[in-house]
């Protein structure tokens, strides 16, 4: 008895997508194993009352609140400089760009998205000493830099999600705006970029969900273990990776380490707050649109 080809296929797609559900289940178990029994509200604020802490007009000193807010302006901060860039910059590669040109900047964008965050961070450091030998004397890591990083690690994903939902539209929608009498930019702007909202949305949630993780970049940027809550893009920060990573690396006692594990749950449940709120938002512009499953 021969077995056929495509029986093969789907059982080892069966076999992947169990191996990765598995996976995944292992650690979310491992994490809320190790974390959970430190979850409270002095992990967030320590001894500090909350409300003091959110309004900012008393410091926390034990907990985790400073690298929880610096995470969330981390993320506004480069997802401002990036998220318009980026849709730009895939209209312009999807309906402008021809030829020899489209291919030049197809291949720098893929050359930029292949770039590893250990690299982004190193650039980031030198243009710091670059600056600070030219025009800049007291030029200094801080937010600022962090976030334009940051933009730059994340700007690949924006430009070829918009790119990519913009050229898969079918023809009926293409044409649209132009049988009414739109200008090309008007059909642009009002028909297409509707139509492909919720795939640039879904790229959008996954640029943050990156920025919200990585590490090596601010590690050499302007992330520091205890800076507080930064008043301004020139300041120090703290954030969520760096303190997991530095917890890790150097922690004293199992109190610590555990701290680790808990930070390691708040930032998990922040980045699956923002999938699953995107999975709603997505279901119902899919609706409005009238796009259905």
């Amino acid at each position: 008895m021969t077995v056929r080809p495509e029986r093969l296929f789907v059982a080892f797609s069966w076999l992947a997508a169990g191996l990765v559900a598995v996976s995944v289940g292992v650690l979310v178990a491992y994490l809320l194993m190790r974390g959970w029994p430190v979850l409270s509200s002095a992990l967030l604020f320590g001894d500090t009352p909350w409300l003091a802490a959110v309004l900012g007009s008393e410091p926390v000193f034990d907990g985790i609140y400073p690298a929880v807010a610096g995470t969330f302006i981390l993320i506004a901060c480069s997802s401002v400089i990036a998220i318009p860039f980026g849709i730009c910059c895939g209209i312009y590669l999807a309906e402008y760009a021809q030829g020899r040109l489209k291919a030049i900047f197809s291949f720098m964008v893929d050359l930029l998205s292949g770039m590893p965050s250990i690299v982004m961070g190193l650039f980031g450091f030198a243009l710091i000493l670059l600056m600070r030998r030219t025009l800049f004397g007291h030029a200094n890591t801080s937010l600022m830099l962090s976030s334009a990083c940051i933009a730059l690690l994340i700007l690949p994903y924006l430009i070829r999600m918009t790119q990519v939902a913009l050229e898969s539209l079918p023809d009926k929608a293409r044409l649209l705006g132009l049988s009414l009498g739109y200008t090309r930019w008007q059909n642009i702007l009002h028909v297409k970029l509707p139509a492909a909202s919720t795939a640039i949305f879904s790229g959008i949630v996954l640029s943050i969900g990156r920025a919200a993780e990585d590490t090596a970049v601010i590690m050499l940027t302007g992330v520091v273990a205890n800076a507080g809550i930064p008043r301004a893009l020139s300041d120090k920060f703290e954030a969520l990776p760096f303190t997991i990573f530095y917890l890790t690396a150097e922690h004293r006692n199992d109190t610590e380490l555990q701290t680790a594990f808990g930070c390691a749950l708040v930032l998990l449940f922040i980045t699956g707050t923002l999938f699953f709120v995107s999975y709603f938002i997505r279901k119902n512009l899919q609706r409005s649109w009238g796009q259905g499953e």
